[in-house]
Parts: structure tokens; sequence; C-alpha cells
């Protein structure tokens, strides 16, 4: 099939410009030509500029009796602003003459502590009077005396004199501030055989073990089960002088009543 007979076969409609434009001028005849559109944008900024003049003639009308006294206040106001900066520029002067004032006795103060210097040297001291005969003998007498090379013996015995001195200075200090004493916070739980157990006694033989350094606190009984109650006992012991293996081998020694001993809480203070 060619190409012709493939465009005749379509179904295109090549004249609907001509009716289309048939179609306007009909309806223009029937209703009167059309109006151009007008153009919304620039009617709106016009009547915004209008509206803007008529705002600045009302206020321009409205102003008018009173700009002679708001020009009084403003002419005044400026009055009293330029007063007050002139005070200012004189407090300021005042300021600035006391100022250099200040700093000009500052330095003929540094001048006069500083000794005058003649070709970068400073004025020689005053002489003391020479020595008489007498004393320069005496001075050369001891200068005689003077031995400048000492045997090295004499040196070692004096330094060792002087280390077993501050060696003595140093016990004796450390002897006036003793150490301090580490402690520590332990809590044991004492558990019996059975119900039967008489805690008190039980009690009263924990608190038996007496050692230096070891010191009892609270106690209380706290339910395990089954009626069975343990006994729990705070103590303070000092760590140099006591420990957790000693308390328990010395309670677990009352076979009759202590089950086991059990460290509950261990702090150091």
């Amino acid at each position: 099939m060619t190409a012709a007979e493939c465009l005749a076969q379509e179904r295109i409609w090549f004249d609907k410009p001509r009716y289309d434009e048939a179609e306007r001028q009909f309806y223009e005849r029937m209703n009167g030509p059309t109006q151009p559109k007008q153009d919304t944008g620039a009617n709106s900024i016009l009547q915004d500029i209008a509206r803007a003049r008529e705002n600045i003639q009302k206020s321009l009308a409205g102003s008018g009796g009173g700009g002679a006294a708001d020009y009084g206040e403003l002419a005044a106001h400026m009055k009293d602003l330029e007063l007050e900066n002139q005070s200012l520029h004189e407090v300021v002067q005042e300021l600035r003459s006391a100022l250099s004032k200040m700093e000009s006795r500052v330095s003929a103060l540094e001048k006069r502590t500083t000794a005058p210097t003649v070709n970068g040297t400073s004025p020689a001291a005053p002489q003391k009077a020479l020595p008489g005969p007498a004393k320069q003998e005496e001075e050369d007498e001891d200068e005689d005396d003077i031995d400048l090379f000492g045997s090295d013996e004499e040196v070692g015995e004096e330094a060792e004199r002087l280390k077993e001195q501050r060696l003595q200075e140093y016990a004796a200090k450390k002897a006036k501030n003793p150490a301090l004493i580490a402690k520590s916070s332990i809590l044991l739980d004492v558990k019996p055989w059975d119900d039967e157990t008489d805690m008190a006694k039980l009690e009263e033989c924990v608190r038996s073990v007496q050692v230096d350094g070891l010191l009892w606190g609270a106690s209380k009984l706290v339910p395990v089960g089954y009626g069975i109650k343990k006994l729990q006992i705070n103590c303070v012991v000092e760590d140099d002088k006591v420990g957790t293996d000693f308390l328990e081998e010395e309670i677990t020694k009352f076979e009759d009543y202590v089950q086991s001993v059990d460290v509950a809480a261990f702090n150091k203070i």
C-alpha cells in the first residue's frame, strides 16, 4: 500500500481552521464583536497608585495644623542634644588633661627612682674608708688561717654528719605525724543449724571473739526460711590486724551453734 493510499484512508479534518473561522464570524454577527481582554495586572497597579496618592493627600491635609508645633518640638530637642554634647566634650577634655598630668607625674617618679647613667655606666657608689693598718693585719691573719684546699676526708665527714642530722629530723617529724590506719566495715551472715538453735547464745558466742583491731557493731535476725533465722552482725576491723579469714575461723569454732559464716558486705572506711 502506497503512502497516498494510507493518507486517503486516514480520517483527518484538513478544513478545521476554515470551519472555525466561519463559526467565529457567525457568533460575532449574533452577539456583536467581542471585547479585547483588559490587562488586569496593569489595572490593579494603577488602582494601587491612585489609592496611595489619595492617602498621601489625606495625611497632608490632616497634619497641616500640627506641623508647626512638631517642628518647634523637634528644634527644642535638637538644641538640648547639642548642649548635652557640648558638656560631654568638656568632661572628656578635663579627663584627658588629668590623665596627661598623671602620666607626667608617673614618669617623673620613675626617673627619680632609677639612678642616672653617664655613657651607659651607673655612678660609682661612695667608697668606704680604707681600713687602718691594724685591721689590715688582722684580715691578713684570718686569710692565712683559712684552708682553701681542705682534705677530702674532712669534706666526707661533714657530709655524713649533715646526712645523719637530716635523717634524725625526718624521723622525728614522721613520729609526730602518725600514719593513717586503714579500716574496713564488714557485714557477716552467721547461719545456725536449725530453727531450734538458741540465737541469743549464738550472738553471745560471736561477740566473745575479741582481739586488738576488732569492734563489733549492730546486729539483727533475718528470716531465711522454714522458721530458720540467721544472725546478721556488723563489725569494724583494722586491715593490718584482722581479716575475714580470721573471723570465719574463730566463729566457726562454735560448732554447736554455727553452721557457716559468709561475708555479706565489705566496705573500706
